[in-house]
This record gives structure tokens, sequence and C-alpha cells, in this order.
């Protein structure tokens, strides 16, 4: 099988495109690195040619509602648009668990403005929607650090591996799941800021975590537990702890 990866080259999409290597099927990376640009369909129709699935692993560079609503919804309806065009069967599109309860973030209100995109075009679609990655707080810690401080969220998480929502991608683009919209998430619930200096010190970084309120509703939501896993959510491992002591902890840039 063909499978195209849009975002091949993230964080989830690389893990993706490498599940489906090893499964012994064919992947074909969507990125501009690759030089497909999904924001104006440069080299998309030709890279979508022989493909069956397409999964949507895709991330707009900025987290604000009308930026990421803007990319998220045209890309979306661009590889509906162009998959539809060159015979492709189905999309995957990979979203995040509980968004539904967490009114007033910019970031999820645009996930879910891609769901209703996704599932207003003309492919048959899957929504893999799943938690907060493992690697979640290595990627707030690089981007909310000045000099030895980071400040990080109060947010109570259910994190899964990166790699094992990129197998269960491919797994959904392989035999589609019965269910329009599933759900994953790993084993144990955490506390995000805990998490952040657990992986400072099993780094050896010298580095002071600071929590963080987030305001407003939302920030309330994500203390309370809207983004865990709810009684039809499929559990996954590893768990955080185990993913400390394994490889993909160490990958650069994490």
């Amino acid at each position: 099988m063909k499978i195209a990866v849009a975002g091949g080259t993230g964080v989830v999409g690389a893990y993706a495109v490498q599940a489906i290597a090893d499964a012994g099927h064919e992947a074909v990376v969507l990125s501009r690195s690759r030089g497909i640009d999904l924001r104006d369909e440069t080299g998309l129709a030709q890279a979508l040619t022989g493909v069956e699935v397409i999964v949507d692993a895709t991330n707009p560079d900025s987290v604000g509602r009308s930026k990421a609503t803007a990319f998220f919804t045209e890309v979306t309806a661009r590889l509906q648009a162009a998959g539809s065009a060159q015979g492709v069967a189905r999309l995957v599109t990979l979203s995040i668990v509980g968004i539904d309860g967490v009114s007033g973030y910019g970031y999820y209100q645009a996930k879910l403005a891609q769901e209703v995109a996704a599932l207003a075009g003309p492919l048959p679609v899957s929504i893999v929607r799943a938690t907060q990655f493992h690697e979640f707080p290595a990627q707030i810690l690089a981007r909310a650090r000045l000099g030895p401080v980071a400040a990080i969220p109060v947010m109570r998480v259910q994190p899964v591996a990166a790699r094992t929502v990129g197998q269960f991608l491919m797994g959904a683009a392989i035999d589609p799941p019965r269910d329009q919209t599933v759900e994953i998430a790993g084993p144990d619930v955490e506390d995000l800021v805990i998490m952040a200096r657990r992986l400072v010190q099993a780094r050896h970084q010298r580095l002071k975590v600071m929590p963080v309120l987030v305001p407003g509703a939302a920030g309330k939501a994500m203390r309370d537990g809207k983004l865990l896993a709810t009684a039809t959510t499929k559990l996954v491992g590893p768990s955080f702890a185990e993913w400390l002591t394994g490889e993909d902890a160490g990958r650069p840039g994490f």
C-alpha cells in the first residue's frame, strides 16, 4: 500500500513514516523539505499519484487561533480536494483528546475546525485523537526557557509516546477503525510540571521549572482533567517513566 504522510518530518509524522516502512508499505512524505508545499499545492498532485490513503499529521508554526485555524482548514481542504482528484481512498487526521471540553484556547479551537473541515470533504475520514505526547514537556521547556528558568503550565495530562501515535496512525491507514473518531492515551495520569522536572533531572540539566497557571476557563479545564482519557479511550504504553529510560527520550530536539 502507498500511504502519504502530510507533516511526515514532524514529531509524530516521522514515526508514522517509519511505522509504514517497517510494515512493508510505501510512505510518501508530504513536506516542504521534499518539495511539496501544502499551503499552495506545489508538487501535491504529483506526490499523490498512486497513493491510497493520506495521513495528516501537519502542524502550523503558530498556536494562535486565527493563524492555526487558517492553516488547518486550508491544508485539510487542499488534501481532501487533491486526494479526491488523484483517486485517494481515505484520509486519516490526527487530533487531540478532550479539546471540545476546553473552551477559549485558540489552538484547540483550530483543531476542532480542522476536524470539521476534514469531515466536510469528499474523502471518508478517520479522526485519531491522541492525548499530549511524552515529548510535550521537552517542547515546552525549549520554548519557555529564559536562562536557567523555564515556565511550565499547570495541567493534568495522560501522555502517550509520539512513536505509539505514529504506529496507531499507520494502523488506521491500513485497517480503518470501525468508528469515525477514535481516541488513544497513555496509561497514567501525570502532572505536567512534575513531568518537566523529571525530564530535567534525567538529563542532568541545571534548569529550574516554574509552574504557571493558565488563566481563564481554558486553564481551569486543563487543571481539572478535561484532556484526560475517557471510558472509550484506548490506553497504550509505554508509560512516561518507561519512555524516560528509552532512546526516544534522548532524540535531538527533545
